[in-house]
Parts: C-alpha cells; structure tokens; sequence
C-alpha cells in the first residue's frame, strides 16, 4: 500500500503539444502544476532558443531550480557564476538574483519552482500560445513586450534586476 499527500494527484505525464506551449521564442511543457502537486512544486520542460534568455530576476516565492538536459549554459546566481553542462544541477534560492546565458545555439533544461505556482506565468493567452509543435516556434517578427512582461513577473513576486547575464557592476 502507498500514501501520497493529500491534495496530491497522481498521474504520469510526458511532454505533449497539450501541455506545452510556445512563450517568447521558447517551448515550455508544464509536467507538474501546483494544483496536481498539492501546491509544493511546479516542473517545467523548457527548450529555447539562444537569444531568449530571462533578464536578471529576483523571486520572492519560490525556490527556483535547474536540471540541464541538453546544451551548455552559465548560470550568474549571486555572485557565483556556474558553467552548467547536461547532467548538473543548479539551484537558485528565492532572495536570491540570478539569470544565465546559452553557450550553445539550443537548450533544453528541467525547472523546478517550489513552492508550485510560477509555472503559471507561462500559461497566459494574452503572451502565449498553445504549442503546434514539440519545438520552439517558429522567430516572431515582432519584438517582445518588455513592460507587460516585467508587470507579469510583478504579478508573480519576481523582480527584475538587470539584463541576461552576470550583474551589472555599478
């Protein structure tokens, strides 16, 4: 016999056009939400592009971390600076500003955020769209919108601090 949390549900999921979708140049797969987690985790597959990394953020909720599957990336958290290949795990403590850069021309990459909620973030109709393809879309035409999307992260507890990349030293 097995126990799971309550509010836990228990499911297998792989990465599908149904849960995915396609979010500044970038395809996101939700494997876990809050609400089938019991709100302790959210899981997200991301596979992007180089060129669509986040700025330099801060998130006041949640833990945020990072399981590389697939290319090279530098992670700045902190003051630390991490050159991630597939296989490492990188974690990124809420309070804590970070971002990263891509070494390679594709990434793919396991985000965990704990506890559940920001993968949320990504779901929105108005800035994304439901994935066509287990890729990244196809390069738009128009540039993102930078205000809605720090008013977004706002919304989530995440500030923004700075550009991709190591910290801007002032």
């Amino acid at each position: 016999m097995s126990i799971k949390p309550e509010g836990a549900a228990q499911y297998a999921r792989r990465a599908a056009p149904e849960s995915s979708v396609w979010y500044l140049g970038c395809l996101f797969t939700v494997l876990a939400d809050s609400q089938e987690t019991g709100g302790q985790y959210g899981l997200i597959e991301s596979l992007s592009p180089k060129g669509t990394e986040p700025p330099r953020h801060v998130h006041s909720r949640e833990d945020e971390t990072f399981y590389l599957l697939e290319g090279e990336i530098t992670f700045y958290i902190g003051d630390e600076t991490y050159k991630a290949t597939p296989g490492m795990f990188v974690s990124a403590p809420r309070g804590v500003p970070h971002s990263y850069t891509f070494d390679t021309d594709v990434i793919r990459m396991l985000v965990l955020v704990a506890p559940g909620g920001f993968e949320e973030f990504f779901r929105p109709p108005q800035s994304s769209e439901p994935a066509q393809a287990m890729e990244p879309p196809p390069p738009s035409e128009a540039p993102p919108d930078i205000p809605a999307m720090v008013a977004a992260l706002d919304q989530h507890g995440v500030e923004v601090v700075g550009p991709p990349g190591p910290p801007v030293q002032g």
